[in-house]
């Protein structure tokens, strides 16, 4: 393997989850930049967002992101709204081998109503919240390498075929 395997997608679509079952079975490391930058600030991303706002997030996201892709190959979750960013997507297509998980939206309010970790999701209505920031992110998730559907598809039969399409296509 020559490249990193970037994995992006909404928030609590599963990438971490994902991204440490692939990267056991790779052998790579596994590198969760939301965790790193949590490391970093001695904060949640939650409290960062409360503390200091979306727009340090971002920077700091940016910049944490971009430094630990020159890194070594690895596998990377990326935070749900890093794609967005066009330094940080430009340096995934560039390095590394991106796959968007994407997941319904009926789905993910499922799973956001079990976890409410989620600083976009926090204020207001969490479907209408949930649906703007989607369909915002949805085109410019659809840039990455690939695209897996995990609408009720067992984890381990995602990571199988990420891996699959891992070695055939960026190796």
């Amino acid at each position: 393997m020559n490249k990193s395997l970037v994995l992006t997608g909404m928030m609590g679509v599963g990438k971490s989850t994902i991204g440490r079952l692939l990267a056991k079975k790779l052998n790579l490391k596994f590198i969760d930049i939301d965790k790193i930058i949590e490391k970093q600030e001695k904060k949640s991303i939650t409290k960062i967002f409360e503390l200091k706002g979306e727009t340090y997030f971002r920077k700091l996201e940016e910049k944490t992101t971009i430094k630990a892709l020159k890194g070594n190959i690895s596998v990377f979750a990326l935070g749900g709204g890093a794609f967005i960013n066009k330094s940080v997507r430009k340096e995934v297509l560039k390095t590394s081998c991106s796959v968007w998980l994407s997941l319904k939206i009926e789905l993910l309010i499922k799973r956001y109503n079990k976890n409410k970790n989620r600083p976009l999701l926090n204020t207001g209505n969490l479907e209408k919240n949930l649906k703007k920031i989607y369909y915002s992110r949805k085109k410019i998730y659809s840039l990455a390498n690939y695209k897996v559907n995990c609408d009720n598809v067992e984890k381990f039969k995602i990571v199988d075929e990420i891996i699959k399409m891992y070695e055939k296509h960026c190796s």
